[in-house]
């Protein structure tokens, strides 16, 4: 199930140029989650999770603040998720997770993308049979047996557990994501989680076999990256 995970979600991170979209963009999950859950992330495990990936992506304290402050308030946008489908370059799968309060905006920009690289926009339900939804807990470690008898004991219906390179995968349904961090810390209190993450992870590869491919992929994924409304792209692309 690992397989080079990391590779299948991109980063939004690329360059230094590209820091205010992602602090743009984490402000905006950060506002929608705690204005969902409430602002304490000690009761709020979805807030807390995003907090401290938005810390490891180095998004500076006063954008988490200012955005759980405005959900405070209880004013402000309004969003709602919304997933796009679609084919990219090479006839690859690929998933666009979006949060707007234009619905009607966003998919506009997103089928932009798609037309302008030649891609098509799919149906809903036309890819994501193909990809499973699983939350991914990564950490250093090497008893496996250990962890998975440590979620197994407190019920966590688990997908898979890989040691390697000194680090263990827990990869579980995304419905568990919260259970499963918990059931981890309860049994290992100085946890530190490198990847706590939901993901769409393909379960197949498709290879871009030539560089006009290739290099329409980096245009497209590009273009998707400077929609605001976009939050993640997932694809089963394989460079």
């Amino acid at each position: 199930m690992g397989r080079a995970y990391q590779n299948r979600k991109e980063s939004m991170a690329k360059t230094a140029a590209a820091k205010s979209k992602v602090y743009s963009k984490y402000g905006r999950q950060i506002y929608v989650v705690a204005k969902q859950g409430g602002i304490d992330p000690v009761g709020n495990l979805q807030l807390r999770s995003l907090i401290d990936s938005a810390k490891k992506d180095q998004v500076p304290a006063h954008v988490i603040e200012k955005a759980i402050d405005k959900a405070k308030g209880g004013a402000g946008e309004d969003y709602a998720p919304a997933i796009y489908e679609g084919f990219g370059p090479g006839n690859c799968m690929v998933m666009v997770e979006c949060l707007t309060d234009n619905p009607n905006r966003t998919i506009g920009e997103v089928r932009n993308c798609f037309t302008k690289t030649k891609c098509k926009l799919g149906a809903p339900g036309s890819v994501a049979h193909m990809f499973d939804h699983c939350a991914i807990l990564r950490f250093a470690g090497e008893d496996e047996d250990a962890v998975l008898e440590a979620l197994m004991m407190a019920d966590v219906d688990v997908t898979d557990v890989e040691a390697e390179g000194g680090f263990i995968t827990v990869f579980a349904p995304h419905t568990e994501s919260y259970k499963a961090k918990q059931a981890l810390l309860d049994a290992f209190p100085d946890l530190d989680f490198e990847v706590d993450e939901i993901q769409y992870l393909p379960q197949v590869s498709t290879t871009l076999s030539g560089d006009d491919d290739i290099a329409l992929m980096e245009k497209f994924l590009d273009m998707l990256n400077d929609c605001d409304d976009v939050q993640n792209i997932y694809h089963n692309a394989e460079f």
